[in-house]
């Protein structure tokens, strides 16, 4: 059975519109960038009301909690099989306040020593050309419906 997750994508409206993402803690995402990033989300339990697993893995990542309206947008399907549904939400915040679960691993591999990691090292606002780099790549389709749903509310 293919996995389930799901998320929320927090924009705001400056001089343009620019989405907050997440970049993944631990030491296998550290050097990496581009395409490394991802909205917050976290995997849903069989049965869990998908929206809920949004808001809770938003907060468990951020430490913000959002507000509604939330605006549902068209699930996507990434590389691994797991499909990823999202809402969007407008809010504000300075992302330099962000403070995310952890998790503990094996680290160094192969020591049998622990170590914990936060899930989310840093979260930033970005324009939609500099978030389709920065997105896992199939992800950006979430961007580019959230930027024809915005046209509309205008």
């Amino acid at each position: 059975m293919s996995k389930v997750s799901a998320g929320l994508i927090m924009y705001r409206i400056r001089e343009r519109l620019e989405v907050l993402l997440v970049h993944p803690g631990g030491p296998l995402w550290k050097n990496k960038d581009e395409g490394a990033w991802s909205i917050p989300k976290g995997e849903a339990a069989e049965g869990e009301e998908l929206l809920s697993v949004a808001l809770r893995e938003f907060t468990e990542e951020t430490a913000l909690v959002p507000r509604p309206p939330y605006t549902p947008l068209t699930p996507i399907k990434q590389k691994s099989g797991k499909t990823v549904h999202a809402w969007a939400c407008e809010g504000d915040c300075d992302p330099g306040i962000i403070r995310s679960n952890t998790f503990d691993m094996e680290w160094p591999p192969r020591s049998g020593k622990t170590a914990t990691f936060p899930e989310v090292d840093r979260a930033d606002f970005f324009d939609l050309t500099e978030g389709r780099r920065k997105l896992n790549p199939s992800q950006a389709a979430f961007l580019d419906e959230l930027e024809k749903v915005i046209g509309m509310l205008d």
